[in-house]
Parts: structure tokens; sequence; C-alpha cells
């Protein structure tokens, strides 16, 4: 039996990298999928693939660091597919900085993506998990909510502030059959990480592709992460095998962090 059986998730962020994954892998599993970007093309692609595997699914363009678009975007995904079952909150960005040079504006920007982005679309789902008595939210975080990275200062915050808010969150729902997980990636071979290398290159005086190798060095299992590493930890956290598993920030990094 497949792990969805039918049920409906909501993936933020699926136009490339980690988020598409994450959406093919759902539809794999039997999931109906709704798919969410700001790239509008991109995202539209994402859903054909996905009913090409033999799924329902719906593209749509909204930006998770607002209210009214992401409470519309449930909305719109509870007005044609009846339910929602799994939030799967990943949208994010990244900007290297020295922290001395990060203005408020960087530090705002940040956070209404990667902190404020998952709120909103946790609290948009909770309100029609609750009605269900039942649903899955996994938050996006990263090691570096577990171990702050040089360089990455708001981000890391941000990405603090997930862990955090994933354990209360989890708390609150709990009595209504509601988990709340969140998923860490470590170094994955996405646009964002080729962006972090060519920024941190420039800080550290090194070459194109030296700065990922480097911070490469320090995967255990010798490779650098792919989406399909993640969506993986993610298939089993929006499954029923998951049903008793809540509050954790699970490390999926190969062996950069490790606790």
């Amino acid at each position: 039996m497949m792990k969805g059986n039918g049920q409906v998730a909501l993936i933020t962020g699926a136009a490339r990298g980690i988020g598409r994954g994450i959406a093919l892998r759902l539809a794999k599993d039997g999931f109906d999928v709704v798919v969410n970007d700001i790239d509008s093309e991109a995202i539209h692609l994402v859903a054909e693939e996905i009913q090409a595997l033999g799924r329902r699914s719906k593209a749509i363009v909204a930006d998770v660091s607002s209210g009214k678009e992401v409470d519309e975007m449930v909305d719109q995904a509870v007005d044609q597919f009846g339910t929602l079952d799994v939030m799967v909150p990943n949208a994010g960005i990244a900007q290297v900085k020295q922290a001395i040079e990060i203005t408020e504006e960087d530090w705002d920007k940040v956070f209404s993506v990667n902190s404020k982005g998952v709120f909103l679309c946790a609290r948009a789902a909770a309100r029609q998990m609750i009605k269900q008595k039942n649903g899955k939210i996994v938050n996006c975080a990263s090691i570096a909510g577990h171990d702050g990275f040089s360089l990455l200062s708001h981000y890391s915050a941000a990405k603090f502030a997930v862990v955090g808010f994933t354990q209360a969150l989890a708390k609150e729902l709990g009595p209504y059959g509601i988990t709340v997980n969140a998923y860490c990636p470590g170094i994955v071979g996405t646009d964002m990480w080729e962006l972090i290398d060519e920024k941190m290159g420039e800080y550290l005086g090194l070459v194109k592709g030296e700065a990922l190798k480097k911070y490469s060095e320090l995967i255990s299992l010798g490779r650098v992460e792919t989406p399909e590493d993640v969506a993986s930890l993610v298939s089993y956290l929006a499954s029923s095998d998951a049903d008793y598993m809540t509050g954790q920030s699970i490390n999926i990094c190969g062996g950069i962090v490790m606790n």
C-alpha cells in the first residue's frame, strides 16, 4: 500500500531543488500534491511532472512571507482537494555576509521567508488540521539551526527559530493528533549551495567550487547530499510510520553534525 493513499500534501518552494524533490517523492508515495513557488513557469512544470506520475496536482503562485497569500493558498488547496493532510513549508533563501555587514533589510528578508514563512504556513495548515483532528507539519530547518555557520549568521538564526517553533507547536497540536517535526539538511547540491559557494569564495579568497569542496570535506559519508536524500526523510515524517514522532528536528547531513 502506498504511504500517501490519496492524502493531500502541500509543499512550498517546490519549483526546484529540495522542494521539487520532496514533491515528486510524495507523489510517488501516493499523495496528491499541491506545489507552491513564486516562479510561476517552473512550478507549473513541476505540477505537470506530478500529474505524469498519476497523481492530482495544483500549482499555486504565492509569497510565503505574506499571511494573506498563505491563507489563500491553503484555502485553495482545501477547496479543490477537500483536505490538507501534510504541510511542508520548504521555501527558503540564503545570503552570505559577515554579521557586521548585515543590514536590517538583509536580516528581515532572510527571516521573512525562512522563519516567518514557516510560521505562516504552519499556522494556516494547523487551523485546517485541528478541524480534521489529524495532520502532519514537516518544517524546513537546517544543520545551521543546530550549529551556527559563520557568514550565515542571519540564516542560522532563522533556522534556530524554526527548531524552537517546531518544538513549541508540537506541544500545542499534539492533543489534536497533529505531529510537527523538521528536517535539517546539510550541504545539498542545489542552486542555493552554488550561490553560497560563490559568495563564501569571495570572502575566503577561493575560486569557484573551492568553498563547496572545503565544506564538503566535513561530510562523513564523503559525498554531497541530493534533494532525494532529504525527500526520503520527509517521506517518512509524512507517513503513518512517524505517527509517534513529534517535536523533532532531524539532521540529515551525511554526518556533518552529530547531535
